[in-house]
């Protein structure tokens, strides 16, 4: 089973939307993310996000660039505990995506690597993807990651 982490695309400081959308450099990374996730064939089963709007807007592109489903979940957010979240997967069979936060992503794959949530082992970024890959019944690595640092942008590709 492989396990797909996105960090929400950039957002908006609250002072200027206190809803927190992305901003415009938010939304065309995602985008650029999610081409390329598209090219890379990459495959889930459903995409899960928190209920928070960067994270809604985030999943809607991924889901619009993979055409796979979105449901806001509970648990998602950033401050939640992570292990009902960590038990949920290791129930999955297929493939998935979970769109969220800080630190609620940097505790839950420190928790599946490690069994530690409070080491930080990988550095997210926003609108980037880490992927878990696992090995045995409980045994999870990381596979790959993508940022949109590694993908040239449309005014840079020429």
């Amino acid at each position: 089973m492989r396990l797909y982490l996105i960090q929400h695309g950039e957002a908006k400081q609250e002072t200027e939307d206190p809803k927190r959308s992305l901003t415009e450099k938010g939304v065309e990374e995602v985008k650029r993310v999610a081409k390329m996730a598209r090219l890379l064939k990459i495959q889930a089963s459903k995409i899960y996000h928190s209920g928070k709007l960067r994270a809604d807007q985030t999943a809607k592109i991924f889901s619009e660039e993979l055409n796979l489903p979105s449901s806001s979940a509970e648990g998602l957010n950033p401050l939640d505990d992570v292990r009902p979240w960590a038990e949920r997967i290791l129930r999955e069979k297929d493939d998935i995506m979970i769109v969220g936060h800080l630190p609620f992503l940097d505790k839950l794959t420190s928790l599946l690597l490690c069994g530690n949530e409070n080491v930080r082992l990988v550095l997210f970024r926003y609108g980037a993807i880490v992927c878990l890959e696992q090995r045995d019944e409980k045994d999870w690595a990381i596979k790959w990651i993508i940022t949109p640092e590694m993908i040239p942008s449309a005014q840079n590709a020429e």
